[in-house]
């Protein structure tokens, strides 16, 4: 473990009405009581027990005033990094927080590596890995669901069932290699029925998990909506009303958008990844026939696309078009907006509706520009979305890193149903238990090495 004491500015960069630096490690304390002048004279930051706010002020070298700071002293073990820990409140200025950060430095901390506080309060027993990495997701977090999420996590929901499951492998594996000290005396202490079902059990546990990562995946990164359709049925307009800013370039002039353009917007707790696409014609332009190809791209890996059409007019090519759309959208959540419903009446309405009767999807009307029936189109997401509420203490997988240790997991856990059916060695057995334990021990870090916590804790932003 690194004996070093670590500073680094913990609030977002920029300016701000106040801004936090944190430092940890063995000299934490001893070091910001140098810079320290306590209004209080008789107070000193190395005597201030433990959760204890000081105000003072920050002076350098030359006794110069810094900045007036409020100084938050935490004491081992109990902070966040295990390590004495002190956070010094000082106002948002760019120039105070680098010239604080420096003084801290000049007087023998070190700079703070990318999420190397969360890394300590790992090493040190805080948190296991998966609820370390749950503390990247809560910052990262962009919705209601995907707060709830990381908050479960961090907790250590998941964790929890991680130990259970290991716990009950260490009992199986424990009897299995009990046997095989004793293969000479061909004695069975394990019943391989009951180790059978126990096996079913678990595996039925670790794919539970494993399949909660679709839901996971969609929550942390937000759920991909493609807008597609034909030039100028209003594809860009909607993409600016959902996103509340004008992201995309609106324009009578056909063939405008040739790339596609990404965001995501939370809709009642629920993160959209929404991408408005170049519109689909039959071009002989090089440039533009490029961005249709990125919008076929586009359909196949969203999970819901909204198919955009013109009141006002269909298509000459609607056939060729309707044809391209249902190939690619094959199998996935497909909505129909007609759009720029206030340009006709009732009877269009109707007879665009038979028009279109044969398709099984959802059809709306909206005028993106007027902003008319924006809410229903809200509804037919968020229904298309099929993500279930999260509720405390729900445990879904979001981490990629987790969701591929609990594929070889299950192949493990598999592997061994598979022997006890074929009757097969407890030595086979004994093998496969041990690699479905190593690869649940990853995910929390009962089992890592540097370049792996190297690789995770690098995500994390500076101060963190």
């Amino acid at each position: 473990m690194n004996n070093s004491t670590i500073a680094a500015i913990s609030t977002a960069p920029g300016i701000g009405g106040i801004a936090v630096v944190r430092v940890s490690g063995t000299n934490a304390i001893e070091i910001c009581n140098s810079l320290f002048r306590p209004i209080n004279q008789a107070v000193q930051l190395i005597s201030q027990k433990a959760n204890t706010v000081t105000f003072g002020q920050i002076i350098d070298d030359n006794k110069e005033v810094i900045d007036d700071v409020l100084v938050t002293i935490f004491r081992a073990p109990h902070s966040f990094t295990g390590e004495d820990v002190v956070e010094i409140s000082c106002h948002g200025s760019i120039f105070i927080q680098q010239r604080l950060l420096q003084l801290l430095i000049d007087n023998g901390c070190k700079l703070a590596a990318p999420g190397e506080f969360t890394q300590r309060a790992f090493l040190n027993g805080k948190m296991d890995l998966a609820q370390a990495e749950a503390v990247a997701d809560l910052i990262a977090s962009s919705s209601a669901a995907s707060h709830r999420m990381a908050m479960n996590q961090m907790r250590g929901d998941f964790s929890t069932e991680l130990s259970s499951l290991r716990a009950q492998l260490i009992d199986f594996v424990s009897l299995v290699e009990l046997e095989l000290d004793f293969s000479e005396e061909d004695v069975e202490f394990a019943d391989r029925s009951k180790l059978k079902s126990l096996a079913e059990n678990i595996e039925e546990h670790i794919s539970k998990l494993a399949d909660s990562f679709r839901i996971g995946n969609a929550l942390k990164n937000g759920i991909p909506v493609a807008l597609v359709g034909e030039t100028n049925v209003g594809k860009s307009t909607l993409l600016n009303l959902l996103l509340k800013e004008d992201k995309a370039i609106v324009s009578d002039i056909h063939g405008t958008t040739r790339d596609t353009i990404e965001d995501i917007v939370s809709v009642r707790g629920i993160s959209f990844r929404f991408i408005d696409t170049a519109g689909i014609r039959k071009t002989t332009d090089t440039i533009e026939s490029i961005g249709i190809e990125k919008t076929f791209k586009k359909i196949e890996q969203a999970s819901i696309v909204l198919w955009i059409l013109d009141c006002t007019k269909l298509s000459e090519h609607m056939e060729w078009l309707t044809e391209k759309i249902e190939k690619k959208a094959a199998g996935k959540k497909v909505i129909m907006i007609f759009n720029k419903i206030d340009k006709i009446d009732e009877e269009e309405k109707d007879v665009l509706l038979q028009l279109f009767s044969q398709f099984a999807c959802d059809r709306l009307f909206i005028s993106a520009k007027k902003k008319m029936n924006i809410k229903e189109l809200e509804d037919a997401l968020i229904n298309a979305s099929q993500i279930p509420e999260i509720h405390t203490g729900d445990i879904v997988v979001s981490n990629m890193r987790h969701y591929e240790s609990l594929q070889k997991a299950l192949i493990a856990i598999q592997r061994v149903i598979a022997n006890l059916n074929n009757n097969l060695s407890g030595e086979f057995l004994s093998q496969d238990i041990r690699e479905c334990m190593l690869y649940l021990g990853e995910i929390t870090g009962q089992i890592s090495n540097d370049e792996i916590l190297g690789n995770i804790f690098g995500k994390f932003c500076i101060g963190k």
